[in-house]
């Protein structure tokens, strides 16, 4: 294995990915930490905040932070579960629905941006070797070692 890291690169492409999108969705007073819930939102809604927290890999304090920054900015609803008080499920606006095709179109501009020039064999290259690191991730214990 060559010792170049793969972490920096996918640091920096995080951080770039973080500024442009900043600059994408200021118009609907979005920010980059903000737009994945309502991607995950827009696959489905009704979701819990631990079930955000968790499908997002975000702690639950953050969590709470971004859903109280959406429902100010009138993207989100919190609604209590009905079988379970302590849960609250979230649910998008009129507002996030109809604004989701020109928040995903600027969104996934920036995908398009990072991967052009590349043909489709290599995207399919990188895009299998960064969902393999992800899984790795996913199924390995190593972050309970560290404690």
């Amino acid at each position: 294995m060559q010792h170049k890291s793969i972490g920096r690169l996918i640091s920096i492409l995080h951080r770039q990915s973080q500024i442009y999108t900043n600059k994408a969705l200021k118009e609907f007073s979005l920010t980059s930490a903000e737009y994945p819930f309502l991607f995950a939102l827009y696959t489905k809604e009704g979701r819990t905040q631990e079930e955000l927290s968790s499908y997002l890999y975000i702690d639950k304090a953050a969590t709470t932070r971004i859903i109280r920054s959406l429902l100010a900015k009138g993207y989100v609803t919190r609604v209590q579960d009905g079988l379970d008080r302590r849960c609250n499920r979230i649910f998008l606006t009129e507002k996030a629905k109809q604004q989701q095709e020109e928040i995903r179109g600027r969104v996934m501009q920036w995908n398009a941006y990072i991967t052009e020039g590349l043909d489709d064999e290599t995207y399919q290259n990188a895009f299998a070797a960064l969902q393999k690191m992800v899984d790795q991730v996913e199924n390995t214990p190593l972050f309970e070692n560290l404690e």
